[in-house]
């Protein structure tokens, strides 16, 4: 379920507060292959197929960064900020990779509102996003260890009252 906030500044003091999580994602070899093209990662253990089955995973698994790259795609589903100009992304902490993401799995993603504050005009939230991969024994399931955990930091620079803005 979407946490819905109507101004940035109602962020403030909701720290702890759990989002989502979010839909189910299945990742395809189809996608691997478009992110080893726009990065230029071509490690066979993402887009050697037949090389990968007999690699440690028992078959291709996604770029980590891919992962990563995902939590935009899955934010809309754990919070919505309305009432401000403009946002910025002001950079991820405390990235680290738990395990890995095998093509054909399912991961989808979770989060808790870490730190929430007034700096340079804007309110900055933290938000810890856990990226979670389908437990392949329990369908709709997590599996005991997640993909990735990391702490997104954003910047949403509040509307004035009159105004609104685009997250109106």
């Amino acid at each position: 379920m979407t946490r819905r906030y109507a101004s940035p500044r109602d962020l403030l003091g909701q720290e702890g507060t759990r989002l989502g999580p979010s839909g189910w994602l299945e990742i395809g070899q189809g996608r691997v292959d478009a992110f080893a093209d726009c990065t230029g990662d071509h490690q066979w253990i993402h887009v050697d197929v037949e090389r990968a089955r007999q690699g440690p995973f028992g078959g291709t698994i996604a770029h980590g960064f891919l992962t990563v790259s995902l939590v935009p795609l899955f934010m809309p589903d754990l919070i919505e900020i309305r009432g401000f100009t403009h946002a910025i992304n002001v950079g991820i902490d405390r990235l680290r990779f738990l395990a890995p993401v095998r093509v054909g799995s399912r991961i989808r993603a979770g989060g808790e509102i870490v730190a929430v504050e007034e700096r340079q005009g804007a309110i900055q939230l933290v938000v810890r996003v856990t990226v979670e991969v389908e437990d392949q024994d329990a369908p709709g399931q997590p599996a005991a260890k997640p993909a990735c955990v990391l702490d997104s930091l954003s910047r949403f620079y509040p509307a004035p009252e009159s105004t609104g803005g685009p997250g109106d």
